[in-house]
């Protein structure tokens, strides 16, 4: 390797090892967003504090793939996704738009992974998974979903009950990954 690549994977791997970087401000910003949809019944304002997250949750992690991640941040930013999204769909599931049952399959992903991780903290094998495509997808049709609900549309349902397939997807292939994580095969 060229002196240059070498000076430039150190400042790499140095950045990675940080507490703290820039992005975890805009990862955190969802804690507040998370409030503000609770508390402002206002369809209009709920919209544009959807579309504030999702902007957030993107913003997040392009600047953590330019100014490199820290060790907060991979802790924050799946906090305070989960934290919006409980928040947005509570208030959903309390307007009786949704069943609870529906409102369980949205969210089946943002209850099972943490409890996943969990069981392997307490089985003394920590595994956190990459950021992964199902995932990502879930949290689109979670978005789609609060907006339909906000929006009055006729979406609602079948886009719930489509965010929940494809929860479903996501945990099989958190499950498959961390699977193969424990037995130290890589994808």
């Amino acid at each position: 390797m060229k002196p240059e690549g070498r000076a430039r994977a150190a400042e790499r791997q140095e950045r990675s090892e940080r507490f703290f970087s820039p992005a975890n401000l805009i990862s955190a910003s969802r804690i507040p967003l998370a409030v503000v949809f609770a508390f402002v019944p206002d369809a209009a304002v709920r919209v544009a504090v959807v579309a504030a997250a999702a902007a957030s949750d993107l913003l997040d992690g392009w600047i953590a793939r330019r100014l490199g991640p820290s060790r907060l941040g991979a802790k924050i930013d799946p906090v305070a996704d989960k934290l919006f999204y409980l928040t947005g769909f509570g208030v959903l599931g309390l307007s009786g738009a949704l069943s609870p049952l529906e409102v369980a399959g949205v969210l089946l992903r943002d209850i099972l992974t943490p409890l996943g991780y969990l069981a392997s903290v307490l089985a003394r094998r920590p595994y956190s998974s990459p950021a992964r495509v199902g995932g990502k997808a879930v949290t689109v049709g979670q978005c789609l979903t609060l907006c339909a609900w906000l929006l009055d549309s006729t979406l609602l349902r079948p886009l719930a009950w489509a965010t929940a397939a494809i929860g479903l997807y996501a945990l099989a292939d958190y499950g498959r990954l961390a699977v193969r994580g424990a037995d130290g095969t890589h994808d």
